[in-house]
């Protein structure tokens, strides 16, 4: 998994991108229904499998359904550990169900309180701007005037690698039209902070489903969430949350391009399972003899 083919180099960088975990106080239920705690934990036992080995991980908001000190502490006491095993950096980045002063005391060690999580990372040269968009006591999003200040004098110097800009509300217009309010505000002005320097991607969640698009000449991905996600095959101007189609997503970054990848969580029926060697031995067979291959390894059908 994640080889590169023979007309690429390898990735030069590669973080995993996960959004909305939405951990409630007390190990409870996200609204009576979803368990947030077991999703996420999920996620990091079946990508394990996979042996690959991001270089940071990065949460872009809604950490924390209402802001719960014990939420952001199982949190952490779950992800450290996790993202130590395989490498990997923690990123965390605030979201409008975030609350400032117990997200900064129990996952930053912090008593900055409530001051603006504005944060610049380097992962191996390349650098990743934690940009806090969220305005307490409110679901929308805004970058203040000093945060563009900020955001300048940090742009003004390029990282060896390039930036990635992480922040939870996305510049993407809604695609459902009641949550349209919670937008961020003043996307013209975001995407004309970013024009013509060295960032390479804007990622973001507080969408909860995964969409794709672009601002200020950079690409845009938002990841869907891992506690639940929207369903968008609805009658419009509706909403419905549903327990299903979580996922989280890879970035590569290569040389030329940067490279998004949604991966989905949860449980699924096997339809054929290739080994590692015989997906090795393919590029010298004939079509009919990996069909054969294929053709063996798929599971019996239901009767």
């Amino acid at each position: 998994m994640f080889q590169p083919s023979s007309q690429h180099s390898p990735a030069e960088h590669f973080i995993l991108h996960i959004s909305d975990t939405h951990f409630v106080g007390g190990a409870g239920l996200l609204h009576g229904k979803v368990d947030s705690d077991a999703n996420l934990k999920r996620l990091f036992r079946d990508f394990a499998k996979t042996q690959a080995r991001p270089e940071a991980i990065v949460f872009t908001g809604d950490l924390a359904d209402t802001g719960d000190a014990d939420a952001y502490r199982r949190l952490r006491a779950f992800v450290e550990p996790a993202a130590a095993e395989i490498g990997a950096k923690v990123i965390w980045v605030m979201g409008n169900h975030d609350t400032r002063t117990p997200f900064r005391k129990e996952l930053l060690d912090s008593e900055a309180g409530e001051q603006s999580v504005d944060m610049v990372h380097d992962v191996n040269g390349l650098r990743v701007i934690a940009l806090d968009s969220t305005v307490p006591g409110s679901h929308y999003g805004e970058i203040s005037d000093e945060q563009y200040a900020w955001l300048g004098d940090i742009l003004a110097t390029p990282a060896p690698d390039g930036t990635v800009i992480a922040l939870h509300h996305p510049p993407v217009p809604s695609l459902v039209e009641p949550i349209s309010f919670v937008e961020l505000r003043d996307q013209a002005r975001f995407g004309e902070a970013i024009r013509g320097t060295d960032v390479r991607a804007v990622i973001g969640g507080h969408l909860h489903f995964n969409t794709f698009s672009d601002i200020g000449g950079v690409p845009v991905s938002v990841a869907s969430a891992t506690c639940y996600t929207q369903d968008l095959n609805i009658e419009a101007g509706a909403m419905r949350g549903q327990n299903g189609a979580q996922g989280f997503n890879l970035v590569h970054f290569y040389a030329d391009r940067v490279m998004h990848t949604v991966v989905p969580i949860g449980e699924f029926s096997t339809v054929y399972s290739i080994t590692s060697e015989q997906m090795r031995a393919f590029a010298s067979m004939s079509m009919d003899e990996v069909n054969a291959i294929f053709e063996r390894s798929a599971e019996p059908a239901l009767a």
